[in-house]
């Protein structure tokens, strides 16, 4: 019995010092990349602003699993995506994952004055709740979503800068 007690205490002391160390991070996380392209800002925006456009670009898109609805539209091997609007050369778009985690993706295409080149920028914020194991895990997100916003990048730059 005096186990028992001992073990319901220290989960008690651990879920509450988890819960304090998870309060101390941030509420939402951010995660963003950037790359330079030797394209016009018109012809990126048609390769980022087509969800059909994204199969040349976007590492998974090829795959079986991928129902894509409509252009602005798609299922991504649980994870449904909805671009929600299109202004000014900025993208916004909604992944809503299947435990229901909802994340916001933006993807800007600025050009650099009197050049053809721009500046595609690629970033997700996703809001967290209180509980401590979200908290802590977004610790990861930086190396695992950075990763593949980086390789995304590097295929729409090969692409772009190929037409």
């Amino acid at each position: 019995m005096r186990f028992v007690k001992l073990g319901l205490i220290s989960v008690l002391i651990l879920f509450t010092i988890a819960t304090c160390i998870g309060l101390l991070l941030p509420s939402s996380v951010i995660v963003s990349r950037a790359t330079d392209i030797s394209a016009p800002k018109d012809s990126l925006l048609l390769l980022v602003n087509n969800i059909y456009e994204w199969k040349k670009w976007v590492n998974g898109m090829d795959n079986n699993k991928v129902n894509i609805i409509s252009a602005k539209e798609a299922n991504l091997i649980g994870t449904h995506v909805t671009i929600t609007s299109t202004n000014n050369y900025v993208v916004e778009s909604k992944w809503t994952g299947k435990n229901g985690t909802t994340q916001i993706s933006t993807l800007r295409i600025v050009q650099y004055e009197n050049s053809n080149n721009a500046v595609v920028q690629w970033q997700f914020v996703e809001e967290l709740k209180w509980y401590p194991w979200q908290r802590l895990g977004s610790m990861v997100n930086e190396a695992v979503m950075g990763s593949q916003l980086e390789i995304n990048l590097a295929n729409l730059k090969k692409i772009a800068e190929k037409n």
